[in-house]
C-alpha cells in the first residue's frame, strides 16, 4: 500500500519557494492529467481530517488529478514578532471568495458561484483567514473572518482543463495565544463548469456525488516522526511540476 505523504515544518525560503513553483505550476496545466467527470455525479465529495499546525502547508487537490490548486498555510511573518497567521493561496487562475484580502468564513449553506466575490493575490502568502500581530509598540490583536471558527467553508473558483469550476473547503480554526492550529475535515467541487455549489453540499440535484477517501498528502507534524520536504532544483520543467511528480520530494519517515 502507498505510504502516504506528511509534509514538515518549512522555512520561510523553502515556504516561498514551494509557492511560486507549485503555484505556477498548476496554472501552467502542461501535461494535465486531469481525471473524466463522474458520469453519475454532479459533486465529487471528499471526506478527510487533516490538522494543519505551525508552520504547515496543506497542498489542497480540489479533483484530484495530480495539480495542486490552492495551498492551505500557517506560517510566522518575518517582519513582525510573535505574529502567525492562517493563509489560503491559490494557483494562477483560481480564487478564494474573500473581501478585502480576507478569506470568507462562510457558513454552510451559502451559494459558492459566478456570482459570488472572488479574489486573487498573487504573493507569497494569498489571502488571510486567521492572524494574531504582535507590534513593537502595539497590543496584540486578532484579524481576520476565521478566528476560532468550527466548520465554516472556504468558497473555491479553480480550473479544470482551462475551464472554470466551483467548489469548497471546511475547516475549523482555533487560537490559543499565538498559535493557530487548523483542521480541515472535507472538500468538495461541482463537475459542471460554471455551475454553483452551496457550501457543505455533498449531493447533487439527481444524483449521489462521488465520495472519494482522501489517501494522499497529509499535514500532520508529530514530534519526533516529521518528514522533510524540499523542492525540485529550479531547472524542473513546468511540465513535470503540472503532472505532479516534480512539485515536492518527501521522504518518508
Amino acid at each position: 500500500m502507498k505510504r502516504p505523504r506528511i509534509p514538515s515544518q518549512l522555512s520561510e525560503s523553502v515556504h516561498h519557494r514551494l509557492n511560486m513553483y507549485a503555484l505556477a505550476a498548476s496554472a501552467a496545466g502542461v501535461g494535465l492529467l486531469a481525471l473524466a467527470h463522474p458520469s453519475e455525479a454532479e459533486i465529487v465529495y471528499t471526506k478527510t481530517h487533516q490538522v494543519i499546525g505551525t508552520n504547515c502547508v496543506y497542498p489542497l487537490d480540489l479533483n484530484h488529478d495530480g495539480i495542486i490548486d490552492f495551498l492551505i498555510q500557517e506560517r510566522g511573518y518575518s517582519t513582525a514578532s510573535a505574529s502567525n497567521g492562517l493563509w489560503v493561496d491559490q494557483a494562477f487562475g483560481n480564487a478564494v471568495e474573500a473581501t478585502n484580502y480576507h478569506a470568507a468564513a462562510l457558513k454552510e449553506g451559502a451559494l459558492i458561484g459566478p456570482r459570488e466575490r472572488f479574489q486573487h493575490i498573487n504573493d507569497v502568502y494569498g489571502e488571510l483567514m486567521a492572524g494574531h500581530f504582535c507590534g513593537t509598540e502595539a497590543p496584540c490583536s486578532t484579524s481576520g473572518q476565521w478566528v476560532n471558527v468550527k466548520n465554516r467553508y472556504l468558497g473555491l473558483k479553480f480550473r479544470i482543463t482551462g475551464k472554470i469550476h466551483y467548489g469548497w473547503a471546511r475547516l475549523s480554526v482555533k487560537l490559543q495565544g499565538s498559535k493557530i492550529t487548523a483542521t480541515l475535515t472535507g472538500y468538495a467541487y461541482e463537475t459542471t463548469p460554471n455551475k454553483a455549489i452551496h457550501a457543505g453540499q455533498t449531493h447533487g440535484p439527481v444524483h449521489e456525488a462521488l465520495t472519494r477517501p482522501d489517501t494522499g498528502t497529509q499535514a500532520i507534524p508529530a514530534a519526533g516522526s516529521v518528514t522533510q520536504v524540499s523542492l525540485i532544483g529550479q531547472s524542473a520543467s513546468l511540465g513535470k511540476l503540472a503532472q505532479g511528480n516534480a512539485v515536492l520530494l518527501w521522504r518518508r519517515p
